[in-house]
């Protein structure tokens, strides 16, 4: 039986290059624009591309809601700006992420900011298994910031920043593996591998 991912659709990004990659890796793709949707999901992926507060806009009702899901085990996937609403809160915007991670967004302290194109992630975590080339594509401005130990992957850029997160079954990738060429392929089909393994 084929992964059933669910990705939210909060009207921030086009979606149509992840929800691609991960048919690619064996998966069944729902794109909704119910986030209430999200309660029922077998596995959740919250796409990147956007602002913090537009994309917590519509999943503000199901906060609670969504974080006793992740609690309770279902796999997640956030990318980009859906890994930055798994925190608190952001230095971007007003509004409190669903706050899954302890801690904070924050600006990028760097001599050139966004930080756009490819990077090295420094990960030993089991989703960068058979990945030979450890770049990654990014474009971002922000970066979490956690005050809890959920680190499993950094990257240089002006000093080391946390890219790659995880607690229990819930990862946030600060780059977007579906523009990784490769390497993202392999980490998204280890993803898929992961939530299949959890259900």
């Amino acid at each position: 039986m084929a992964l059933n991912i669910t990705m939210a659709d909060y009207g921030v990004g086009n979606l149509h290059s992840i929800r691609k990659a991960l048919e690619n890796c064996g998966a069944k793709v729902h794109v909704i624009t119910d986030m209430k949707g999200l309660l029922d999901a077998e596995c959740i992926v919250l796409p990147g591309v956007g602002a913090f507060d537009k994309t917590m806009e519509r999943l503000q009702p199901f906060r609670a809601d969504i974080v006793r899901k992740l609690n309770g085990g279902t796999p997640c996937l956030g990318v980009c700006i859906g890994m930055q609403i798994l925190f608190d809160k952001s230095e971007e915007g007003e509004q409190p992420g669903l706050g899954y991670y302890g801690g904070n967004v924050v600006k990028l302290k760097a001599d050139r900011v966004p930080h756009m194109g490819w990077n090295s992630v420094q990960s030993s975590d089991r989703l960068f298994r058979g990945i030979s080339s450890p770049y990654f594509y990014f474009a971002h401005s922000f970066h979490g910031s956690p005050r809890e130990d959920v680190t499993v992957g950094t990257t240089e850029y002006f000093g080391r920043i946390p890219t790659l997160f995880r607690k229990g079954n819930t990862y946030g990738t600060q780059f977007h593996p579906e523009k990784s060429s490769a390497s993202g392929n392999i980490f998204l089909s280890n993803f898929v591998d992961f939530a299949e393994e959890q259900l």
